[in-house]
């Protein structure tokens, strides 16, 4: 019997070239497990969904859980009346102060008062060493033009306050802090004495939580200069 490759020699032909064609798809095959290995974007989209529902990421971890201005056990009736006696007595008191900042946070205030007690730490410095790097970070953190948590200071304030910050001393920042003190003292603090959770405090029960309040302009000495009240009778 003939060779049937020799009757019908397109057969080694067509297996001549199956051969290499065979060679140029195992690359392929072999790649297609890798390409699935990679997430795709629905997956991406999985896992950001599971780390936004962390705690951490819930506006009630930042602002203090559950949301009361101090512990209900902490602060007595009797303290809480001694903080509406005045400003100083509010700060002079670590449960005061702690309260009156975190009230600041609901109004997105707070660096005014992180910039006063950054003031006091920085005017118990116990050598004079130690002044100059802190003054720069105050300087920087609250003071300077575009400052991450600038405070509000008239231009003579702030321009006396530069001038000082070559050669810094314990008094450098006395100004701008007696400053903030009086915008805290005739703004913020007349509206936490008033606030629910400080009411709920002098009844001896926990505060509710306070809403968050859409930023005011914090106003400075001199918008209070000048203004006549009005005595008009309806």
């Amino acid at each position: 019997m003939e060779n049937p490759l020799l009757l019908f020699p397109q057969l080694n032909i067509s297996a001549s070239k199956d051969k290499p064609y065979c060679k140029v798809m195992k690359p392929a095959v072999k790649e297609e497990p890798n390409k699935a290995s990679k997430p795709g974007a629905k997956q991406k989209r999985n896992r950001l969904s599971l780390l936004l529902q962390k705690p951490e990421f819930h506006e009630s971890d930042h602002l203090g859980k559950p949301g009361n201005l101090t512990k209900a056990a902490s602060v007595s009736p009797e303290e809480a009346v001694k903080w509406g006696e005045s400003f100083d007595k509010l700060l002079s008191e670590k449960a005061g102060l702690d309260a009156f900042t975190k009230f600041l946070k609901t109004e997105f205030s707070e660096e005014n008062i992180e910039f006063w007690i950054a003031c006091e730490d920085y005017k118990k410095s116990k050598s004079a060493h130690d002044l100059l790097p802190k003054a720069k970070t105050i300087f920087e953190t609250f003071i300077q033009k575009d400052a991450p948590k600038e405070v509000n200071l008239d231009f003579h304030t702030k321009e006396v306050t530069s001038q000082s910050m070559g050669q810094p001393l314990r008094s450098t920042f006395d100004a701008a802090q007696s400053t903030v003190y009086r915008l805290m003292e005739q703004d913020s603090y007349p509206r936490f004495l008033r606030s629910a959770a400080y009411r709920g405090l002098l009844q001896g029960r926990p505060a509710a939580r306070a809403p968050l309040r859409r930023r005011s302009r914090s106003f400075t000495v001199s918008d209070f200069q000048g203004v006549r009240p009005d005595l008009t009778v309806w």
